[in-house]
């Protein structure tokens, strides 16, 4: 198998963490794929993973000759380039002279809000020999543009996604969603979400393995789900700004397993239920049980995702009430079971010492 070039295309304006994210998962893959111990996080210490250097196939115990990635970056003309908060970066070479790539990957920035249509038509020559095609943040626009994206599924930063979809009705942009798969196009919302992506890619290339080694260096979990919403309930809602109501507010996320029906909660607030229930949706910006079932799902979520808790028990404090009432709200909002998701978010060391996972 051949090595797997990933080509980062880099411009004026380029939001450095989208490129830095994915650069170092790749990087830290090809380190751990050229190690004699590729389970030993200490390969993947900074001074061994030297970023763009030619890093040839290996041996992996018990999973066979893998292809390494070799990472490169390039500018529409060779010359080095600004980042959005100033940092200079030297491409290793320029588009037009760059190797064809397995991966092209187009980071966002506010350099995307006027895209040069040089560049434009370079991305889309490239794309041609690449097998696949990824964008992070708003470096869906750049794909858009080339027509890259056009009958697809993709998405981009939860603030851009409605411009997207206006100026490019051809894509079917997903509001929210952390990445997008369509075919060998790939698309993820900011920077964080870069990384959840790279490191799908890298399991999918190379194993789980490998990738959940890089997370563990990197302090992440191995990755998120593309369809989970790209904000925690917090985010994602408005504060109240009466007093009763922010206090409602703080006591549903502290008190998540409790009766926190609208009637519970009214009483709480010292208002009438039916009050209670408009006064939330007008200074919250969803009823009252809406907002109690986001709740519930991320406090399960971090059980799941933080304790070896038993699924029966994590159903219990998240007032679920049984296992079974906890896999339909999961299957609802993520598309996935509990069990499932524990097991992609699962903490090596919890992994480790086998404790229960459903």
């Amino acid at each position: 198998m051949s090595e797997r070039t990933v080509l980062i295309v880099l411009f004026e304006g380029v939001q450095s963490l989208d490129v830095t994210g994915p650069l170092e998962v790749f990087t830290g893959a090809a380190t751990a794929l050229s190690s004699a111990d590729p389970g030993d996080p200490a390969v993947l210490d900074a001074n061994a993973a030297v970023r763009g250097a030619e890093v040839s196939r290996a041996a992996v115990p018990g999973g066979g000759d893998r292809a390494a990635y070799r990472v490169l970056t390039a500018t529409l003309d060779g010359a080095p380039v600004r980042s959005s908060s100033g940092l200079l970066l030297t491409p290793d070479c320029a588009l037009p002279d760059a190797p064809a790539a397995h991966t092209l990957l187009v980071p966002g920035g506010y350099g995307t809000r006027a895209i040069d249509p040089h560049l434009t038509d370079r991305v889309r020559e490239a794309a041609a020999y690449a097998q696949r095609v990824v964008s992070v943040c708003s470096g869906a626009y750049v794909l858009a543009e080339a027509g890259l994206l056009d009958g697809r599924r993709a998405t981009t930063h939860w603030s851009r996604c409605a411009d997207l979809a206006r100026r490019f009705p051809a894509v079917e942009v997903v509001p929210d969603a952390i990445y997008v798969r369509d075919g060998s196009t790939a698309t993820s919302a900011g920077v964080t979400a870069g990384i959840d992506l790279a490191l799908a890619l890298v399991e999918e290339d190379v194993g789980r393995d490998i990738a959940l080694l890089i997370a563990r260096y990197l302090v992440v979990f191995l990755r998120r789900p593309g369809n989970q919403t790209q904000f925690s309930v917090q985010l994602a809602t408005q504060t109240a700004r009466r007093e009763p109501l922010r206090d409602v507010q703080q006591w549903i996320a502290e008190h998540p397993g409790d009766d926190l029906s609208v009637e519970a909660l009214a009483r709480r607030a010292r208002l009438s239920p039916r009050h209670f229930a408009r006064a939330f949706q007008a200074e919250v910006g969803c009823p009252p049980g809406r907002y109690v079932d986001r709740v519930r799902l991320e406090a399960a979520r971090r059980l799941l995702e933080d304790t070896s808790d038993g699924v029966e028990e994590i159903s219990r404090a998240c007032g679920y009430g049984t296992p079974e009432s906890m896999r339909r709200a999961f299957l609802r909002a993520l598309g996935t079971g509990p069990a499932e998701y524990r097991c992609r978010f699962r903490p090596l060391e919890m992994s480790a010492a086998g404790g229960p996972t459903a």
